[in-house]
């Protein structure tokens, strides 16, 4: 058993060695602070260098990070990303800067952007559907960060080309078309996100610290950068996430191995045997590490307990060899003391001592002999009593079956054969038998039989003792009771124990106990189901709470009374036999 705890363990340990593929991640990351044609913004280009360097940090295997693009090159930067993009597990792209919503659609505005009338925002700036279709084709995930829902100086000068079209605040809330896609706004829709006072945004601030985070799913890292900025913004910016996310966790970065998390199994497993040679095993596969100074702690300790065992072997067989030393010596002292004694005991003795033992002697053994003889006599006697009894039981065999032979031969063929019982005579007289002592049955004989034979029909549960005491007359007055007669209760006659024996099946009635239900010829236990306890009436009900859980109840069965196959003490009388 133990050696296939270890075979497992090191199955195991080989399965967590093979290499896993990892995902290809790859990140565009655009920072808009220097624009020519309104103010600049100080942010934009911090917090782009920061999440550049924060992807790099994590793993990914292409970040591109761009400033201050023209529309020109953004529409190359885009194009290039989604190549990129066609062999990704995951693809994220990150803008910090100026963004506009317009007849409910966003657009990214780039640093060369002059948008004098509304009629420009297809030419100079970039669609939010543009770069979703360049990160569509990753495999797992697709996301979108926009810090861009800043106040956008260029919406309070544009000319309307239609003076119906609507350009609102921040930008307009949307839907992805694909799976596994989440665009992420540093504020929701229609509101507009602060630039921030420090080195970064804070919406920035906050994605630098949780975003990737080992191991956390996005869906969680996102709550914890929404609960950072209305903290840090006293509630007025309230970034969103739009899209959704399957039930995996999807995390930018994956969970650090436990480079210790085999060796901990592999310890359990040697802690569970605890032996030296499983502890031996386990430093043989892991030689250095916190489990292994554990291992070899355990070792030293196993090795020190042997050690004590070992003296205290050695001390209990010294011990043991320096009693049976002692021992020695002292008998050859007592038996020194004996002989010294019994010497000194001979000398003593006078002729008169030995006159006196002899005398003894002599009458002990004259008793001898005389409780010999009495014995004998008594064995002679007892033997005598056999051979009588067994003529007698010979004699009323012969004289049963004899007038069976008769009884059989004096009925006409086709007629009932005329029972044995003396009570019932035959139709025809039989041929006179030789008349044999009749065996004398003892009362309490009869009695004991009577007790089996009622115990058998279930009329009294004790054992055949033999005495006629107020049990077994209850026990008769319930067998006439059921079955109908109407023998004398006070003493038991060879009438009953006739009509009780030739009762071939139980006669009175099963009579269980309390919380107890007949189950054919026997009692047993009524018993709840989990969470019912049993009631005083006998039924059971849910258990109460908050009580505590009562401890099952032990199923007790009795059994009723069945009749022995055979053994136990036989008489015969009148040509009947009687057994207990």
């Amino acid at each position: 058993m133990r050696g296939g705890i270890l075979v497992l363990a090191a199955i195991f340990s080989l399965f967590l060695a093979l290499p896993s593929h990892a995902a290809s991640r790859v990140a565009l990351v655009i920072g808009m602070s220097n624009y020519q044609q309104v103010p600049k913004l100080s942010n934009p280009a911090r917090d782009a260098a920061a999440m550049a360097g924060l992807f790099r940090q994590a793993g990914f295997e292409i970040v591109d990070g761009e400033q201050d693009l023209g529309i020109a090159d953004l529409r190359r930067v885009v194009r290039e990303f989604a190549e990129k993009s066609r062999d990704a597990d995951v693809a994220v792209v990150y803008y910090a800067g100026h963004g506009i919503e317009m007849d409910g659609n966003n657009y990214l505005i780039p640093a060369d952007a002059k948008l004098l009338s509304d009629f420009d925002v297809q030419d100079e700036t970039m669609s939010l559907d543009r770069v979703l279709k360049a990160i569509e084709p990753a495999r797992r995930l697709k996301l979108i960060i926009l810090d861009a829902c800043r106040d956008n100086p260029f919406a309070k000068s544009m000319k309307r080309a239609i003076a119906t079209r609507a350009i609102g605040r921040g930008l307009a809330e949307i839907e992805p078309a694909n799976s596994d896609t989440l665009i992420a706004f540093a504020a929701k829709a229609g509101a507009v996100a602060s630039d921030g006072d420090g080195q970064n945004s804070p919406f920035a601030t906050a994605l630098l610290k949780h975003l990737t985070e080992p191991g956390l799913d996005l869906r969680l890292a996102f709550g914890r950068v929404r609960d950072d900025v209305l903290k840090s913004t006293g509630n007025r910016q309230e970034p969103f996430v739009y899209g959704s996310l399957g039930g995996d966790t999807m995390a930018l970065v994956p969970q650090k191995a436990d480079p210790d998390a085999q060796a901990k199994v592999d310890y359990e497993l040697a802690a569970q045997i605890g032996t030296k040679d499983a502890w031996d095993t386990f430093l043989a596969r892991h030689t250095a590490g916190y489990f292994a100074d554990l291992a070899r702690a355990q070792t030293k300790k196993i090795g020190a307990a042997q050690d004590v065992r070992t003296k205290a072997d050695e001390a209990k067989r010294d011990a043991e060899a320096q009693a049976a030393l002692k021992a020695e010596a002292y008998r050859k002292q007592l038996e020194e003391q004996s002989a010294r004694e019994t010497a000194q005991a001979k000398q003593r003795l006078s002729e008169q001592s030995r006159k006196e033992l002899d005398e003894q002697r002599r009458q002990i053994a004259e008793q001898a002999r005389q409780q010999l003889d009495e014995a004998q006599k008594q064995l002679e006697e007892s033997r005598q009593q056999a051979e009588l009894a067994r003529q007698q039981l010979e004699e009323a065999r012969r004289q049963g079956a004899a007038e069976a032979k008769a009884q059989v031969q004096s009925n006409a063929p086709g007629e009932k054969v005329a029972a044995l019982d003396p009570a019932q005579p035959a139709t025809q007289p039989a041929p006179a038998a030789p008349s044999a002592p009749a065996l004398q049955m003892d009362p309490s004989d009869i009695a004991r039989l009577l007790q089996a034979h009622l115990k058998r029909v279930g009329c009294i549960t004790g054992s055949p003792d033999g005495i006629w005491d107020d049990s077994s007359r209850k026990a008769l007055e319930l067998f006439n009771k059921n079955a109908g007669t109407k023998f004398d209760v006070k003493l038991a006659s060879l009438d009953a124990l006739n009509v009780v024996r030739s009762k071939p099946d139980r006669v009175c009635p099963l009579i269980c106990g309390k919380n107890q239900k007949a189950d054919g010829d026997r009692c047993v236990q009524i018993a709840c189901r989990a969470g019912y306890v049993m009631t005083s009436s006998g039924e059971c009900e849910k258990r109460p709470e908050p009580a505590p859980a009562p401890r099952a109840a032990a199923r007790h069965e009795s059994s009723a009374p069945t009749p022995r196959a055979g053994g136990g003490k036989c008489f015969s009388f009148n040509g009947k036999t009687y057994c207990e």
